[in-house]
């Protein structure tokens, strides 16, 4: 019986793993498309959306299956409600890639052509879905933790991107449009930050049975 629980679990990580990356492929698009926007690239940003939207269902079938069958027990239990959490917030970076993808066609100029911060940004907002899906895989606390601090760095562009929006309207009232365009996008990658660090967050639930919601 444990055999079959541990095999589950494992087919959940799998899940978990592949929905991640889907996460990573649809940001890297999202940031693609400041410089390269296309009908295409529209297409399979919407494609992996979609995908994001199934591995979330499959996630929960899995995570049903082993509440209702497998009777888990406490740190078992904790790694499956987390998983639970966590699809909640990498279904919803899945959703702000796509607003991204739909706002830049209306733009009359490429972002990073003024603000190179917006695609550092994209970086290390996909690097934060990586290690964050990476440390529940692992259960590795250190790694959830290292995700955790690095939200700051995504806050420091965002920061960055809305000083340089007052210079830019500063200089030219006209702009206003597009640099709200930009505050726009810049916010959707400091909120995909945000989400990566919830994440995180349930992984050192999963570990030590402690979240900062609950104390």
């Amino acid at each position: 019986m444990r055999d079959f629980f541990q095999e589950q679990l494992n087919e959940l990580k799998q899940e978990l793993t592949i929905m991640g990356s889907s996460c990573e492929e649809i940001i890297a698009l999202a940031s693609r498309a400041l410089t390269d926007m296309d009908d295409e690239l529209v297409r399979k940003v919407n494609a992996i959306g979609a995908q994001i939207d199934e591995s979330e269902r499959t996630i929960e079938t899995i995570c049903m299956k082993l509440l209702l069958r497998q009777q888990p027990v406490a740190r078992d239990l904790r790694q499956i409600s987390a998983a639970m959490k966590m699809i909640t917030d990498i279904e919803r970076i899945g959703d702000q890639a796509e607003d991204i993808v739909e706002i830049i066609p209306f733009m009359n100029a490429h972002p990073d052509e003024k603000f190179p911060k917006i695609r550092e940004m994209a970086k290390a907002a996909q690097a934060m879905v990586t290690e964050a899906v990476d440390a529940y895989v692992k259960q590795d606390l250190d790694l959830a933790k290292k995700v955790m601090a690095h939200d700051d760095v995504v806050d420091d562009f965002f920061a960055q991107v809305k000083n340089g929006i007052i210079d830019i309207i500063a200089a030219e009232p006209s702009q206003g449009e597009y640099a709200l365009d930009i505050l726009m996008i810049a916010k959707y990658f400091e909120r995909i930050g945000d989400h990566c660090t919830n994440i995180a967050e349930w992984v050192e639930f999963s570990v030590t049975g402690v979240h900062k919601d609950c104390q």
